[in-house]
């Protein structure tokens, strides 16, 4: 069994709380865009947003992978973006998952501010599509690594 470190340098249990979801099978550049969206946002606002991106309701700004992306009328400050629903799925169990954490720690969840948020590469799953005369295209899968911290402001 691997044993996976977080990428956040200067963790302090006493007034952080963390955490993860490992090798999870999303998009790595929607988890990229997601992670960059909640960072900075409190607890209770990013699970507001990540179940209205479900409900396909509030769009996610793909600022660094927007080509080939459609644009979106409701976002406010750049037009391109998406409904990466899958991503922000696993996104939810995450800070639901800290959510639970802040509990049991005995801190009030509607004051944790996301301060770290990254959606890591993590292993390739290498798959190959059969085609004609003998040969093979690969397809491959690289599954990420969530990583959320907290800290009560």
């Amino acid at each position: 069994m691997p044993q996976f470190a977080y990428s956040f340098q200067g963790f302090d249990p006493a007034v952080h709380v963390r955490a993860s979801a490992r090798e999870v099978n999303i998009s790595p550049k929607a988890g990229r865009e997601i992670s960059e969206t909640i960072r900075g946002l409190l607890l209770p606002k990013a699970i507001e947003l990540l179940e209205s991106v479900q409900k396909k309701e509030m769009p996610i700004a793909f600022r660094r992978h927007k080509l080939k992306v459609g644009h979106r009328s409701e976002l406010v400050g750049f037009p391109t973006g998406s409904y990466p629903v899958k991503p922000a799925r696993a996104f939810l169990e995450v800070l639901k998952n800290l959510q639970a954490n802040v509990e049991f720690k005995g801190l009030d969840p509607d004051r944790i501010k996301i301060i770290h948020a990254a959606a890591l590469a993590g292993r390739v799953i290498k798959d190959f599509v059969p085609r004609a005369m003998g040969r093979s295209s690969p397809n491959f899968h690289v599954l990420v690594h969530i990583e959320v911290v907290g800290k009560e402001k």
